[in-house]
């Protein structure tokens, strides 16, 4: 996300303010400010010299950014119209340590002063409450003067790279050894998995994640996915690890995170690779690194990059290096451009839609596993080069998007349905998310184009509607003979467009959490997921439906929460392309097979 602009002045939503006023009594919703309060500052260094251009930040209990401000040339800053509630601030600037402040209280009608002491050694803190009404007996200035006095001033020492002055009282040797841990654990069953442009994703059964602070300055995240292949009946597991530094609620510095898979393949592969029987099955493992980094180079120019080593071990050893980049420039309310590259597997970092917080991202990108096909009998990995510069625009409450790219793809992988013995097994792979075939359909290269238009309906309503034009493959009605190269040579290039809508909210009355979608385009022609790298969200064919069900909890049993998902993808089974044989049989071409799954989730 881009950095939002302020100069000296930072809000909340609307929509924050007016639930409150909603819940507010009836007396004293006439009362202004009554619900707010306000958080001001003075930013100096040790020696009291007002420090111009220091980045503030404030954080809710839940650790989100809420707010950003830049002190002026005196070294103010100041937050207007806050909710009552508990804060986390944080003041970051060049040659100095970044300074933290924890459990601010924001009293309704009331105005907090923060002194900030920035130093590389010292620094010092004093909160003060102030009612409107309440005359000012000293100046803010005249208070700073008196608190620069070394002689007079409290110090803390700096703990783990960031000074934390939430309390000056009291020492902090180091936070607890584990602090802000979050986990999931989710069990599914139904449909194998589904394959998409990110690779096949497979459905194990049991899946858990888990992230935590070490001694308050380190990210520690790891998932896990276990279960048995339902065909070949053999133990099945991925795992992650992620490391990464934070300062209080924001990570900084490099993330590294390291991922290893195993699958087998089903039985009635043994025949078609020459393996003999299941227990002779190669298993797909694969081991992937992936470091990755964002760096503000200044208030409005974000800069990510990384890259991802994988190794891929099935029938042959292949490696894969895949880096990627983005630049983005600009805010939402004033525009945002963003040009991107990647080539290689697509990286997932970049990627929007495939979850909802960091927690669900995380096992939904485990579960990818990367798209791998036959061509003359050795293993193949798709491979795809994007660059793709695109444009984001916020107006009140619609936000105007799109974005042009150019795709090249190697080795693509197309699942497919065909009868016993087509092509006597030498190109065809059995696929592992569903009870169909990957064939190597070759490489291609497209252009094209995305627009999309959001609306927010209410405050847990939105519809999207988008158009997009790119290139797509139309296969010929009958292959001229059993050679694979004939089908590849028969798929040829051409141009299609298609209109997508998207409706995501929640139920006020249960609860319930939905994303439906459906894409209406030409489904006789091959029209591959283009995976955005600047736009939220994906094109996914046909008619989907995802639903996350909160379940009640039994008071006192466990403090988490329980949640019941459902996930159905191409309900209509549209986009299944016929191509005819020279005998006469009839032969599919899928780009995205229907998947049914259900699950069970405990967030806690």
């Amino acid at each position: 996300m881009s950095p939002l602009r302020h100069c000296k002045v930072a809000w909340v939503t609307p929509l924050a303010l007016l639930a409150g006023l909603l819940h507010a009594p009836a007396a004293r919703a006439v009362e202004p400010g009554v619900l707010a309060g306000t958080l001001a500052g003075l930013v100096s260094n040790t020696t009291g010299v007002p420090q111009m251009g220091a980045t503030v930040l404030l954080f809710n209990r839940f650790d989100r950014l809420v707010a950003r401000a830049v002190t002026t040339d005196r070294g103010n800053f100041e937050f207007f119209a806050i909710p009552a509630d508990t804060y986390s601030l944080r003041v970051q600037l060049a040659s100095y340590v970044p300074a933290v402040k924890r459990n601010i209280s924001i009293q309704s009608g009331m105005r907090s002063f923060l002194a900030i002491n920035l130093a590389s050694v010292f620094s010092t803190v004093e909160l003060v409450y102030i009612a409107p009404s309440q005359a000012a007996i000293m100046s803010e200035d005249w208070k700073w003067v008196l608190r620069g006095s070394g002689a007079t001033r409290p110090v803390l020492r700096i703990l783990a790279g960031d000074v934390d002055i939430s309390d000056p009282a009291r020492k902090r040797l180091a936070s607890s050894m584990f602090s802000g841990t979050q986990g999931i654990v989710r069990v599914s069953a139904g449909d194998g998995g589904a394959s998409t442009a990110a690779g096949s994703q497979t459905d194990l059964g049991t899946a858990f994640a888990l992230a935590t602070s070490v001694f308050g300055a380190n990210r520690v995240q790891f998932s896990g996915n276990l279960g048995y292949g339902s065909a070949a009946g053999i133990p099945a597991a991925g795992f992650s690890t992620s490391y990464q530094r934070q300062a209080g609620a924001e990570a900084f510095g490099p993330e590294v995170s390291l991922t290893m898979s195993q699958i087998f393949l089903p039985s009635r592969a043994g025949g078609a690779l020459g393996t003999g029987q299941a227990s002779g099955l190669p298993a797909l493992r694969s081991m992937s690194l992936t470091l990755s980094d964002r760096q503000e180079i200044t208030e409005d120019l974000l800069f990510e990059y990384g890259t991802t080593l994988e190794s891929v071990s099935f029938l042959d050893r292949l490696n894969v290096l895949s880096p990627f980049a983005r630049l983005t420039w600009g805010s939402e309310e004033e525009g945002t451009v963003e040009l991107a590259f990647s080539s290689g597997a697509p990286p997932t970092e970049l990627l929007g839609g495939l979850g909802e917080g960091d927690l669900q991202s995380q096992l939904s990108t485990l579960s990818l596993f990367p798209r791998i096909s036959l061509r003359g009998g050795h293993a193949r990995v798709q491979r795809t080069e994007n660059f793709e510069l695109g444009y984001r625009r916020k107006f009140g409450s619609r936000t105007f998007a799109g974005a042009v790219f150019r795709e090249s793809v190697s080795n693509a992988a197309m699942t497919m349905a065909s009868p016993a013995g087509f092509y006597g097994g030498a190109d065809l792979l059995p696929d592992i998310a569903s009870n169909s075939s990957v064939f190597n359909i070759g490489g291609y290269r497209r252009m094209g184009y995305v627009a999309t238009v959001t609306q927010q309906l209410g405050e847990d309503l939105s519809a999207t509607v988008g158009y997009q034009n790119a290139g797509a493959l139309e296969p010929g009605a009958r292959v001229q003979s059993q050679n694979p190269d004939d089908l590849r040579a028969a798929l040829r290039r051409t141009q299609r467009g298609a209109a997508y809508i998207r409706v995501t909210g929640r139920s006020p009355w249960s609860g319930t959490h939905f994303t439906s979608s459906y894409q209406l385009t030409d489904y006789s022609v091959l029209s591959p997921v283009h995976l955005s790298l600047t736009q939220r969200g994906v094109f996914d064919p046909g008619l989907n439906l995802f639903l996350r069900q909160p379940i009640p909890g039994v008071p006192g049993l466990f403090s988490g929460r329980l949640e019941a998902t459902a996930e159905l993808r191409n309900l209509l089974a549209q986009g299944y392309v016929p191509v005819c044989s020279p005998d006469g049989r009839q032969v599919l071409l899928i780009q995205s097979p229907r998947s049914l799954r259900g699950g069970l989730a405990f967030i806690f």
